[in-house]
């Protein structure tokens, strides 16, 4: 058990959040989601994305180069928004302490890009379309 570490992280998830390196991606999905498919470590974590994410992004620094959040297009409607996808852009605009914009990718070009994923997250969330990918920042200098 550590301490001032949510409990939602467990060991395995913090030894490869902690591999990841500055540009390196993971995505965070829902339970529809097909994690094993693009062959890179999965861990699947007992909560819902909104949950899952705000533990995530407890430890986890943003980029700030490239759009940090990304979600995958719901119902091929570029206008549709699932309703967790704001909660979890709030969540990363207050970890990060700035605002950006989340990024909106068609479904088969989400599949594309996670497949340069290094990590997948999958989440117990059953409403379909809450997948996210999250690209890893810096930590600044004296931070």
């Amino acid at each position: 058990m550590l301490k001032n570490t949510d409990p939602l992280l467990s060991g395995e998830l913090l030894k490869h959040l902690d591999e990841l390196g500055h540009g390196d991606a993971l995505v965070l999905a829902d339970r529809n989601y097909p994690a094993y498919s693009a062959g890179v470590p999965v861990v699947r974590v007992d909560a819902g994305i909104v949950r899952a994410a705000e533990a995530i992004l407890s430890v986890l620094p943003l980029d700030f180069a490239v759009p940090p959040v990304a979600k995958m297009e719901a119902y091929d409607d570029p206008d549709h928004l699932v309703p967790n996808a704001v909660r979890v852009l709030e969540l990363a605009r207050a970890a990060e302490g700035r605002d950006f914009e989340l990024e909106n990718i068609p479904r088969f070009d989400f599949y594309e890009r996670a497949r340069s994923a290094r990590l997948v997250v999958l989440t117990r969330e059953d409403e379909p379309y809450n997948d996210f990918v999250l690209v890893k920042g810096v930590i600044p200098q004296g931070a």
